[in-house]
């Protein structure tokens, strides 16, 4: 039984904790006594303190054999940063704006293993392509991917699951995509277009910065992530942008300094936050087209997973955090040991590797319905 520390105790983090703490000794870490309360009471060991501090990190993570992060991504960075310093192991799901990479040879001095982007997407969507990649040409990838809840209530008709600035951030990043071998730069929402699935009807996708490493290290001549919302979505979402609500510039209000998200922020996050019992789903479809053995060759993934009602964890936090303990569990079984800061993709490669984070997403009712052409 190894000894996991979980810093993040929100909706994703609690589900990653129960879950491995059916198999290991479990610790989960965050700032909020509250969150923290129900986990205790369901047999999972915490810890109270602020993760924001340096030495507070580095001594909570000191005596465990792998660390697993899901702080918001706003936190992301510093911490893997604390973490390498503290000479652990370890897995995160922070979507944060820096680039991880450039702490590769801190990670590779101490002979660590860092995994970045271990959720859905980016996550789950990289470890699918790793595995294809190793073995066809590569022509196309796309990912079309969303969380959302399954009663549909205005005026956003979306609720979140991760904080409010996070999700923000998807409307105001700029979207990275490869078109003919050529990396194009798009602003968010960009390209709408509406796409009908068979489970949940007609939904409105755009483009979003959810390639991330995949634009360095896979040479794709076509990849594109864009996000799934429910119709209308991007039109009040582009009146909120243009109009300085996402804005991160300070602007004077009564004579006091404020930022225009973090009022955002702190307006939206009552109105998205999911009411206990309320269920969400997430949806995906990942599209791989290349060649096989000189044969046009199509992969099609599709993933809908509901909320899981006897045990209350949301889809998105089952998707995000299932996918995260999967490879937590290769390194802590000694099946995936490359050392530095690696992604996700990497994790793929290896046919063993894929096929057990399959059966341990199977095993926890997230399936994904592999279609081959």
């Amino acid at each position: 039984m190894k000894k996991i520390i979980i810093l993040g105790a929100g909706l994703v983090g609690k589900a990653i904790a129960l879950d491995l703490n059916n198999n290991h000794q479990v610790t989960s870490a965050d700032f909020n006594p509250e969150p923290l309360k129900d986990l205790k009471s369901k047999g999972v060991n915490v810890l109270n303190t602020d993760l924001k501090s340096k030495n507070n990190l580095i001594k909570a993570v000191k005596d465990f054999d792998l660390v697993i992060g899901a702080v918001p991504g706003h936190m992301g960075f510093e911490t893997i940063k604390n973490v390498i310093e503290a000479g652990k192991n370890m897995v995160d799901i922070s979507f944060m704006p820096e680039d991880p990479s450039t702490l590769n040879n801190s990670a590779l001095k101490k002979g660590l293993t860092i995994v970045t982007d271990c959720g859905v997407a980016p996550g789950m969507s990289n470890i699918i392509l790793g595995f294809h990649n190793n073995r066809m040409k590569v022509d196309r990838f796309e990912c079309l991917v969303g969380g959302l809840p399954v009663v549909r209530e205005w005026p956003w008709e979306y609720k979140a699951v991760f904080s409010p600035i996070d999700v923000i951030e998807e409307y105001t990043r700029p979207a990275r995509y490869v078109e003919n071998g050529s990396l194009i730069t798009r602003e968010a929402l960009s390209d709408a277009e509406l796409i009908h699935f068979d489970e949940v009807g007609t939904l409105e996708s755009w483009n979003s910065d959810g390639l991330r490493s995949l634009i360095q290290t896979m040479k794709v001549p076509n990849m594109i992530e864009k996000t799934l919302r429910y119709p209308g979505t991007i039109q009040y979402l582009k009146v909120l942008r243009e109009s300085g609500f996402f804005s991160y510039d300070e602007t004077e209000v009564n004579g006091v300094k404020i930022r225009p998200i973090d009022l955002t922020a702190k307006l939206l996050f009552p109105e998205w936050k999911l009411k206990p019992g309320e269920e969400d789903y997430t949806i995906m479809r990942i599209t791989i087209e290349g060649e096989h053995n000189n044969k046009p060759k199509t992969f099609i993934y599709n993933l809908l997973d509901k909320y899981e009602k006897t045990s209350s964890t949301i889809s998105m936090a089952r998707t995000t955090g299932y996918t995260c303990n999967a490879v937590a569990n290769l390194i802590l079984n000694n099946n995936f040991s490359e050392k530095g800061v690696i992604y996700p993709e990497k994790a793929g490669e290896d046919t063993d590797n894929f096929r057990a984070i399959l059966k341990y997403l199977w095993e926890r009712g997230v399936n994904y319905q592999i279609t081959e052409k």
